[in-house]
């Protein structure tokens, strides 16, 4: 198979998000969005033990149009929203949510993690859904580790979560509106695995860690985005070092992208109808109970 060139590398900047810093992949000043990937959030952050779980992590706050995804690295993750779902995810879980209509969700340490403190590392990621699903009814998916398919490559040193999507004859148990492939790759040094990705999917690598060789010839490291053009139909990766990486991928969504805030429509008017309909009260409320 004929491998893809790589179009640009760039490195994640740090953002303050409410005090918070996360390191930002996407969007970048140079690069807006992958289409259909808008955003990518990489948070690393270490809580003392005790931690108030009523003030730390991310409190409610609301949803529309697309699809937010929490990968969990370490620590554990308390989901709650205004649809009546509360679950604690994990390391090695995600936490998927169509925010369909509207929904108000919160994020933060699980109570048995914030009392014994630790490191919480997550990946947040937005991925935008076609107008004719912005509308629909949430829905959440919460996806523990032993619960996600695998594949390992050929000399066992790199192991492939499938989130979603098919990839390697395995396939990922979220549903999707679009045709995506969404994995979780942790490499070993010297670990070798090639990637098939369909031609017509937009396609990103983003590395938490570690350092990549890139079809035979170009590294990538840590905190780097790598996007691929769609000139063919595998990604060789070789790790330089232990690395942990995502893939995504996707067909484009060939419309156009109105978004502010957390919300992600088509047109200004949608935007403006999302605002108020959240100041009603139409996307539930959230009552976090501790």
């Amino acid at each position: 198979m004929k491998t893809r060139s790589i179009s640009r590398v760039d490195k994640a900047q740090k953002v303050n998000m409410d005090g918070f810093i996360v390191d930002q992949a996407l969007p970048l000043p140079q690069i807006n969005m992958v289409n259909p990937f808008l955003l990518i959030h990489h948070a690393d952050a270490k809580y003392e033990a005790g931690a108030n779980p009523k003030t730390t992590g991310v409190g409610p706050h609301p949803h529309r149009g697309f699809i937010p995804v929490t990968f969990v690295y370490k620590g554990e993750v308390h989901h709650r929203d205004s649809r009546g779902n509360s679950s604690v995810v994990k390391a090695g879980g995600t936490q998927w949510m169509h925010s369909g209509m509207g929904v108000i969700h919160s994020e933060r340490p699980s109570k048995a993690f914030a009392a014994e403190g630790g490191k919480m590392e997550i990946i947040q990621l937005w991925i935008n859904v076609p107008a004719a699903h912005k509308m629909v009814q949430p829905r959440y998916f919460p996806l523990e580790a032993e619960e996600t398919p695998e594949i390992n490559s050929p000399d066992n040193l790199v192991n492939v979560q499938v989130v979603t999507g098919e990839f390697g004859g395995v396939k990922g148990p979220i549903p999707q509106f679009t045709p995506m492939v969404n994995l979780r790759i942790t490499a070993q040094k010297s670990g070798k695995i090639e990637l098939p990705i369909d031609q017509n999917f937009n396609t990103l690598l983003y590395l938490l860690d570690g350092k990549l060789k890139i079809n035979g010839s170009h590294l990538a490291g840590r905190k780097e985005l790598v996007v691929f053009d769609n000139d063919g139909e595998s990604i060789q990766l070789e790790a330089e070092e232990n690395t942990r990486a995502i893939l995504l991928a996707g067909v484009p969504i060939e419309e156009k992208v109105v978004s502010h805030g957390p919300f992600v429509m088509n047109k200004d008017t949608e935007i403006m109808e999302a605002m108020r309909d959240y100041q009603m009260g139409k996307m539930g409320v959230l009552i976090e109970d501790f």
